[in-house]
């Protein structure tokens, strides 16, 4: 009787496994063999070990693309979710205009990344509409050639991300807040607390599973973003957006090293599977010693 449910389950199984083995395992195990040859994306590939991936260390330019990746998910995630955190809160307080701007905040997730791409290079553009609104605000000092300055072009396509993404994360978070037991907010008006002390005793750790996932999501979306610095910058002014994806695609495509290029693509795996773990590890550790 044992053996013969143990039969029945592994029946219902095998076609997942199937499923999943034919579209997820064998491309990825694939991928990886590939990075281990000189493959210029015919049928004809020679094993070559770990020469790309050595020549992918000695090479500065995937250290300045990793950087990039770093540093563009970092800035997103922190300013995105502190925005949506900001905005589910005020929405929170304010339920007769909730549902309103709740909808006006997640507009922009409804907008194709390339077209809202194509719709921020305009604003960007020296003449473009920051440049003239600064220029109406009397802040003519601040205008600037945003996507075409080194210091301010990686942030310049993080804020695009940011414009777009952080409704969702809005909404997320009011979920969050959504879930905060009545009765707890009530004991804690009762007690005296309100404001910054009620938002850091009660609604703060009450958040904690919507922070893991705004983070985590926004974490993966942004390390493997590729159409907003392809469409803005093209990697561009002097490399200073280029990201992984930009460097895969770059050379997949463009540049006649196909197997380097998939070597990037593992790196970029890697790099996504390691951080998004790690940080979603500690923040639902974060969550049990609540």
């Amino acid at each position: 009787m044992f053996h013969r449910r143990r039969a029945t389950m592994a029946a219902f199984l095998l076609p997942a496994i199937v499923i999943y083995g034919v579209f997820m395992l064998y491309p990825l195990a694939r991928g990886v063999y590939l990075s281990m040859t000189d493959s210029l994306g015919g049928p004809i590939a020679h094993f070559v070990g770990t020469e790309q991936y050595r020549a992918m260390a000695d090479d500065p330019a995937v250290a300045d693309a990793l950087w990039h990746t770093i540093l563009y998910a970092a800035v997103v995630v922190v300013v995105q979710n502190g925005l949506g955190l900001l905005f589910a809160s005020l929405l929170f307080r304010r339920p007769g205009v909730r549902k309103s701007l709740n909808v006006v905040l997640l507009t922009p997730t409804l907008v194709s990344p390339v077209m809202a791409a194509f719709i921020w290079s305009y604003l960007f553009a020296p003449d473009g509409g920051i440049n003239a609104l600064l220029g109406v605000l009397g802040l003519d000092s601040l205008q600037h050639v945003w996507l075409g300055d080194t210091s301010t072009a990686l942030y310049s396509v993080a804020a695009v991300n940011i414009w777009m993404f952080a409704g969702y994360s809005c909404a997320i978070f009011l979920a969050g807040y959504m879930s905060v037991p009545t009765e707890l907010l009530d004991a804690a008006a009762v007690d005296g607390a309100s404001g910054w002390r009620r938002f850091r005793s009660v609604e703060w750790p009450m958040l904690a599973p919507a922070l893991t996932v705004n983070v985590t999501l926004s974490l993966i979306g942004s390390l493997k973003v590729f159409e907003f610095p392809f469409v803005l910058t093209n990697g561009g002014p002097a490399g200073a957006t280029d990201t992984l994806t930009m460097l895969v695609y770059r050379n997949v495509f463009g540049g006649g090293k196909f197997a380097f290029g998939i070597a990037l693509s593992v790196l970029l795996l890697v790099t996504v599977v390691v951080l998004s773990s790690a940080t979603s590890s500690l923040l639902r550790l974060r969550e049990r010693r609540i």
